[in-house]
């Protein structure tokens, strides 16, 4: 909106300028939940958002007018708004890479938009204005922190950025930097590091390159292009296909004879072809290395001129270094490709000798390992391993090793070879140095997805591996034990592994072994994916004892890795369970607490260990004498505290830790234990905490303690900044149980008219409205936010407060409680049922009166026809009448469910209907839906409240001769057993029925 539009407008007042700014902000912070990149800093901007939109709200109240100074910082307000929409949007729509390559522009953008708004802020007109000294402070703290704020780009991303214009500017073709370049990427941006991923990602980025020309920014498009030329060298960027067709392409224009180097090549000095060429101040070239000493030796004269020479001027050059390095790389590519043929040589010593100029070429580059991979070298070099001359065979698997490293195209090209895997596996079982690079090289390939489901079928493989592991060279056994952990990851191979006696042999070892074996084994145990299967038969053999004792007594890297296997044991419950019963607890938490300020490594798997112990005992619910995890009070309480004092992965266990518990027979404990160390002051603070993890597992046991909890307590700590954050957790796109365990704060709140208040000022009522329609019977998760919704709506239907229940009803409420009572679950039609009832108690005083007719009846128009149960005229949002809502059939087919509770709410709303005078019309309208067997039916329930209430609705019923003429006899054998069975004030309202129905005198002994 322009500043021209706002001065001339004066009939137009500033408030409608600055309402549109304060949706403009409100947006922001909405969309800044959704940017790809940089979310901290988003963050940080729509907190200030947050902050700022109740300020101009307080503003907008005053009597503003029109000024200069209010003009100027309308008009930047509007352009920082429309201009951080733009980004915001870029930030949520762009290529995450693309994005990542622009975060130093996106942070400076952030950082100009925050200070230009707190300029906007510094040009308000607070002298002007009546606001309050508190408002007025706020905008001064909001201006100045705004004015100092700054972004930047995070370490991570940095240092991404500095490696790509360090390669681009060191020309660097090197794949593996490459590779490993685009998997920092992929980290960064939070995107999958598998190979499909990644190529998408870099095609979408590729994309990028269409958009920065067509804005026709050339020094952008340059930038991008040498960004692509660099990545595009990783695996992933391109297929092994297209790498192919390239290669070819270009070996095939060179032709099959290396070239001699030009005499412009050599060094004037050495005589030899340069690596490094520098031009002197005489406008020689030269050796960097020659020249450098030819001056550290005291020559003052250029070697070829004779003229006086600048020791400080030595410029690459990079024309000539790129030339020679061309020249290079095509005499390599010939000799690469016309070696194969000499491999299949019958001479061993011509394949030896080729072997051995293979292997150097192979050292040398990555480059060169390429070229070798894309001659297709690799069938020979498995073939090769059959040979009977073992220093054949142990060459070929030197240079498989090497070209396996890094590749996973060399990885996938060996296991597509026929039978490569068992001539690989075949040299486990000859002498030490063949079978340590067979390890090593199966090693490698293991890392690789789909080559390491071939290697655990070879026969024999495991066996050999089994013996490896414990073989006297400690390389070997390292690499046997690594690839053995790596082969576990599926049952087949754990049974081979077990029939090898693999578990005895780590046992034995753990318990025994010397260190340097126990921390291999401890390793292991660490890491290997078990099955539970395995887990538990591990636990049974007695795997816990040893462990134990490392954790009490290992130097601290054992420890660590002890304290890992024990997370990855106790991820069982039954494991779990027998960890408590044998004393791992105490252990656990000593080193936890001891060492809460060391290494966030241990502390997060001890942190994730006792989390797993705690979930475990959550199974024992059932169990006539539970085990609890905290047995002190001083533990629990030691525990809650260390919330404040560790990072994001220790919080969010220790929250996951404590919400198990009150899960556990032990929740009445550890909730009261809770609420004494102000444990919901705590999780009111993390329900603003930005770590998604955090914040979640906060809300959800921050729902434990509301539920049932003390009420003074939480009406001390709830207020309106907590209910609206709450409900910004239940609009956002984050994690489904966190939004269900937010509603199910707002559902459990105590009913106190002020939280009531508050959250209808924070719009909760159409925000807890949208959910309804979203109930999906398969997913739990769904279905129990609904109910939570539902539950919630209960407070808004009091009938207490009749503008409540206005402003529930013009919101469309009504029918979708109708209607849910048909397809909710269980808990959903009991609170259906129960808002249903408040909206019906206030029906009465709300039926208009019908008009008295007046004039003619042949001229007026026919009156209106009153409600059937109110008498007067009835509507949905006005009188919230049940029989114009279509409720009674729905409430009547509630009452067959089998879930007593959903029966009492519905009869209670059913029974609203015949309160008073109106017996006769309601009793009819019931009898109408069939409800009345069912009302019969009740008498004979397990539920004492159910039972009573039938009674009473009886009791007047039956006072209708037809009534009670048509259902009494139905009621009669029920109501004979409640006289006998009953209590005291059911026997006398039974015999009182049965007394209408003429079965008892008014004189028996029963009143």
């Amino acid at each position: 909106m322009a500043l021209d539009v706002i001065t001339s407008a004066s009939s137009v007042p500033a408030s409608e300028f600055l309402t549109d700014v304060v949706e403009g902000m409100i947006e922001i912070a909405y969309a800044a939940n959704n940017v790809l990149i940089k979310k901290e800093s988003f963050k940080e901007l729509a907190i200030y958002m947050d902050r700022i939109v109740p300020i101009l709200k307080e503003f907008n109240k005053k009597d503003i007018g029109h000024s200069e100074s209010l003009n100027n910082a309308i008009e930047i307000l509007n352009r920082e708004i429309t201009t951080a929409k733009q980004l915001t949007m870029e930030c949520t729509k762009r290529n995450k890479v693309y994005l990542l390559m622009n975060c130093r522009a996106i942070v400076k953008r952030l950082e100009n938009t925050t200070r230009e708004i707190s300029r906007a802020l510094d040009l308000l007109p607070l002298a002007s204005l009546d606001l309050s000294s508190g408002i007025i402070d706020e905008i001064v703290k909001l201006r100045d922190s705004m004015q100092s704020a700054e972004f930047k780009a995070a370490i991570a991303e940095e240092e991404i950025l500095e490696k790509i214009e360090s390669g681009i500017q060191e020309r660097n073709v090197d794949r593996s930097y490459a590779n490993n370049l685009l998997v920092h990427i992929a980290e960064a941006v939070g995107i999958s590091t598998e190979r499909a991923a990644l190529k998408k990602e870099f095609e979408d980025f590729k994309q990028e390159i269409e958009s920065v020309q067509l804005r026709k920014d050339q020094a952008e498009a340059i930038q991008m292009a040498q960004i692509i030329a660099l990545l595009e060298r990783a695996d992933a960027a391109s297929s092994p296909k297209e790498k192919e067709m390239k290669y070819f392409t270009k070996r095939k224009s060179l032709g099959n004879q290396p070239l001699e180097p030009l005499l412009s090549f050599y060094c004037p000095i050495t005589q030899e072809v340069m690596v490094d060429p520098v031009e002197t101040s005489s406008g020689q070239t030269f050796e960097r290395s020659a020249i450098e000493k030819w001056l550290v030796d005291g020559n003052k004269l250029c070697p070829l001129t004779m003229t006086p020479l600048n020791s400080s001027i030595l410029r690459p050059n990079k024309t000539l270094r790129q030339s020679i390095e061309e020249w290079k790389d095509r005499n390599t590519m010939i000799t690469i490709a016309s070696m194969k043929s000499k491999l299949m040589s019958e001479e061993e010593g011509e394949v030896l000798h080729c072997l051995e100029q293979l292997e150097d070429l192979c050292a040398q580059r990555d480059q060169h390992r390429e070229w070798v991979i894309l001659e297709n070298y690799i069938p020979v070099l498995i073939k090769l391993l059959g040979e009977k001359n073992r220093d054949i065979r142990h060459h070929a698997l030197v240079i498989l090793n090497i070209l396996a490293k890094d590749s996973d195209d060399a990885k996938e090209r060996i296991a597509n070879v026929d039978n490569a895997i068992e001539f690989i596996v075949r040299s486990l079982g000859r002498r030490i140095g063949e079978r340590k690079l067979a390890v090593a090289l199966l090693l490698e390939l293991s890392k690789f997805t789909l080559v390491r489901d071939c290697i655990g079928k070879v026969q024999g493989c495991i066996l050999l591996l089994v013996t490896m592991s414990s073989s006297d060279d400690n390389q070997a056994a390292a690499d046997a034990q690594e690839l053995l952990e790596n082969l576990a990851f599926s049952e087949q191979n754990i049974i081979q592994m077990a029939k090898a006696n693999y578990f005895k042999h780590l046992l034995q070892h753990l318990s025994t072994g010397p260190e340097d074996v126990k921390m291999i084994m401890v390793s292991t145990l660490a890491e290997m994916e078990l099955t539970d299967h395995n887990k538990a038969s591990l636990f049974e053999g007695g795997v816990l004892s040893p462990l134990l004792h490392l954790v009490s007594g290992g130097d601290m890297e054992m420890r660590k890795l002890a304290i890992k296997a024990l997370r990855n044991f106790s991820s069982l419950p039954a494991n779990g369970l027998q960890m408590i019963r044998e004393g791992a607890v105490r252990p656990l938490l000593d080193l936890l607490f001891r060492h809460i300020s060391s290494s966030s490594g241990l502390r997060e798997q001890l942190a994730a260990t006792i989390m797993h112990l705690a979930e475990s005992t959550v199974s024992q619910v059932s169990s006539p004498t539970p085990i609890s995890l905290l047995e002190s009070d001083e533990d629990a309480l030691m525990l809650f505290s260390l919330i404040n004092l560790t990072g994001p992965d220790v919080k969010q266990n220790i929250l996951r830790i404590f919400y198990a518990l009150c899960q556990s027979p032990s929740a009445p404990k550890i909730k009261s234990k809770l609420t004494e160390c102000s444990a919901v002051q705590v999780l009111v603070q993390l329900c603003e905490q930005e770590n998604q993890n955090v914040r979640a597992n906060a809300v959800k046991l921050f729902c434990c303690l509301v539920e049932g909890g003390d009420e003074a307590t939480i009406l001390e700590h709830v207020g309106q900044n907590c209910l609206e954050t709450l409900l910004r957790i239940i609009q956002s796109p984050t994690d489904l149980e966190e939004i269900v365990s937010a509603m199910g704060i707002i559902s459990k709140l105590p009913e106190n008219s002020q939280i009531t208040h508050w959250l209808l000022n924070a719009g909760a009522l159409p925000v807890i409205i949208r959910i309804l329609p979203n109930s999906i019977q398969n997913d739990p998760h769904q279905n129990r936010l609904v109910e939570n919704a539902v539950e919630a709506i209960c407070r808004f239907t009091v009938p207490t407060n009749l503008e409540w229940q206005k402003k529930a009803a013009e919101a469309g409420i009504i029918p979708m409680l109708v209607q849910l009572l048909d397809f909710g679950t269980t808990l959903t039609k009991k609170y259906c049922a129960i808002s249903l009832a408040h909206f019906s108690e206030s029906s009465l005083s709300l039926s208009r009166p019908i008009p008295k007719h007046k004039g003619f009846w042949c001229f007026s128009v026919p009156p209106e026809i009153g409600c059937r149960i109110h008498g007067g005229v009835c509507a949905v949002e006005s009188s919230f009448c049940l029989v114009e809502a279509d409720a009674i059939r729905p409430l009547v087919r509630v009452l067959e469910d089998p879930d007593p509770g959903a029966c009492e709410a519905s009869l209670d709303a059913l029974l609203t209907l015949i309160e008073a005078e109106r017996l006769q019309s309601g009793s009819k309208v019931l009898a109408e839906a069939n409800a009345i067997p069912s009302i019969v039916k009740f008498l004979s329930s397990s539920t004492p409240t159910l039972q009573e209430k039938a009674l009473k609705a009886l009791e007047r019923i039956f006072r209708l001769p037809e009534y009670k003429q048509k259902y009494g006899p139905s009621a009669q054998f029920p109501l004979v057993d409640l006289t006998q069975r009953g209590n005291s004030s059911m026997k006398s309202l039974a015999a009182r029925i049965l007394a209408h129905l003429n079965v008892l005198h008014d004189q028996s002994s029963y009143f």
